[in-house]
């Protein structure tokens, strides 16, 4: 992806930590075709392979599970929280009306070639995986193990698990880093007054970014 200097997001825990948040990865691979975009929820095991691995299924109905290029790279996006940014909140509007709108936002993108997992017991352990993410927390967490298991062995022939050994790992920070002072906390304060969706999470990394590269 495009990335300027002051947008680069290196830290590997804080791209690790987006994947963990917001699991909905967008996988775009090579088909028979052309490309082939699906929304997919991905867990990562950061054990497997140097820089980590992501897992997940499709169903068997859906093309890319017979089209997509097994030797070709591949890539995942997920993004995080994202919001508009209007320049009605730069003090630098009034002062010289040199403005405009933006989007801010934060995003990984994962780089691997995808691999088909055909083994049942693999298969299961992805379908665990993934389910404990998700039910972490709660005061009764559901288990696949809650189901019967005939049941669960039925559903796993309608799916074909992925995994994505980590080749290339890149995120993008977008939070007014190129902005002037005044304006980065008049994006603040709008964003916090507006409240609307993921604007105070946004707020945050407006926040912190000028903490980290005043």
């Amino acid at each position: 992806m495009y990335l300027p200097t002051y947008h680069r997001l290196d830290n590997r825990d804080a791209l690790y930590g987006l994947i963990d948040a917001h699991p909905l990865g967008t996988w775009v691979c090579r088909g028979a075709d052309g490309l082939i975009a699906n929304h997919i929820p991905f867990v990562l095991d950061r054990q497997a392979g140097p820089d980590g691995t992501l897992l997940g299924h499709v169903a068997r109905a859906n093309p890319v599970s017979q089209q997509w290029d097994a030797t070709a790279a591949s890539v995942v996006t997920f993004l995080g929280p994202q919001a508009y940014i209007t320049p009605g909140w730069y003090p630098g509007k009034a002062e010289h009306g040199r403005v405009v709108p933006t989007w801010n936002y934060v995003a990984t993108h994962v780089h691997g070639v995808a691999r088909v997992i055909d083994d049942g017991e693999r298969l299961l352990d992805v379908l665990e995986r993934l389910t404990q993410a998700q039910e972490a927390g709660r005061p009764a967490p559901w288990r696949v193990a809650d189901a019967p298991a005939d049941f669960v062995r039925r559903l796993m022939e309608g799916i074909v698990g992925i995994e994505i050994p980590i080749e290339r790992i890149e995120g993008r920070l977008k939070a007014s880093q190129d902005e002037a002072p005044a304006d980065r906390q008049g994006t603040v304060d709008g964003l916090r007054a507006r409240g609307h969706n993921a604007d105070h999470a946004v707020a945050d990394l407006v926040e912190n970014a000028m903490r980290n590269h005043p």
